[in-house]
């Protein structure tokens, strides 16, 4: 390593420790919070955490402290305060918390992205020289000082109040402009440009999102992306790591799990609620996906409720 890397190693840990000093005064308990930054999200945990399954939005999540594994399709994240994560379209991903105590506490910052504040800083400042290929809608990079201290000011600005309405947006305005410059920018360039093929791709998963329950038609979904079936494929599958089906998929088999767990709903009506024909499919399915049957997790659920 030479000089200039410990002297970067050296900066991000000083601004780190600052990141878990106030995160720790203000948020002293286990509990996902709001803030009075309306994208800005905070994540304690105490402990590592079982695997879960969710529907993520496109979003910037830091960690300031711990580790943290996240899957999407096969493929699996493994990030800690090294690096920060981007999710650019809505993914239905799985996570879990690897590192964590009640002495150093897991402590994420996740920043919702606003596609319209993308777009209008990419019309100012437009860039050029990008790569053509369609990438994951979900990456990891290196953090870096500038970003940490943007991130830093953010988190500050939560103990002055009146400073937020006037400082915040400057300072959301430096993070877009900083993660579209990064290594990985074109990503969310692609994202926020209407005439671009992840954009297209971006009305599919849209589309999908909206409409899960219902038979899934190829050609039709083509048409809302405006592609051909063979490209919507091919791109779909380039950002998602799923065809459009195995996306389908994933949000049918979260939000049955979601009814039966959330709202004490039986197996049969989750099951044909989220647009499953077959209730044998079904629990097979389900089973893949979550590691027991559907009515195995429900028997365990009225023995411990």
């Amino acid at each position: 390593m030479d000089n200039h890397d410990a002297s970067i190693l050296h900066d991000t840990a000083v601004y780190r420790a600052e990141l878990v000093r106030l995160l720790t005064q203000r948020f002293d308990a286990p509990g996902t919070y709001e803030t009075a930054i309306a994208p800005l999200h905070v994540i304690r945990l105490d402990g590592p955490s079982e695997l879960i399954h969710v529907v993520h939005r496109p979003a910037l999540c830091l960690i300031v402290q711990g580790r943290k594994e996240v899957g999407l399709g096969d493929e699996r994240f493994l990030y800690d305060p090294l690096n920060y994560l981007v999710v650019s379209v809505t993914l239905p991903v799985s996570g879990r918390v690897l590192e964590a105590s009640p002495e150093a506490p897991y402590f994420c910052v996740r920043l919702d992205f606003d596609p319209a504040q993308l777009t209008q800083l990419i019309a100012e400042s437009p860039l050029t020289g990008m790569p053509q290929e369609t990438g994951r809608g979900m990456f990891l990079d290196k953090i870096d000082v500038t970003l940490l201290d943007t991130m830093l000011r953010l988190v500050r600005l939560l103990d002055s109040p009146r400073d937020i309405g006037m400082l915040a947006p400057m300072a959301l305005r430096e993070l877009y402009y900083r993660l579209l410059r990064g290594q990985h920018g074109h990503l969310l360039y692609e994202i926020a440009v209407s005439d671009s093929q992840t954009h297209r791709v971006t009305r599919a998963i849209d589309w999908l999102n909206r409409n899960f329950t219902e038979p899934l038609r190829i050609d039709a979904l083509a048409q809302v992306a405006n592609l051909s079936n063979s490209a919507l494929h091919h791109r779909f599958k380039a950002v998602t790591a799923m065809s459009p089906l195995q996306y389908q998929k994933q949000l049918r088999l979260q939000e049955a799990r979601r009814l039966i767990i959330n709202e004490g709903l039986d197996v049969s009506s989750a099951c044909y609620r989220v647009g499953y024909e077959s209730a044998s499919q079904f629990s097979r399915e389900y089973n893949r996906q979550f590691g027991c049957p559907p009515s195995k997790e429900l028997s365990r659920l009225r023995q411990t409720g």
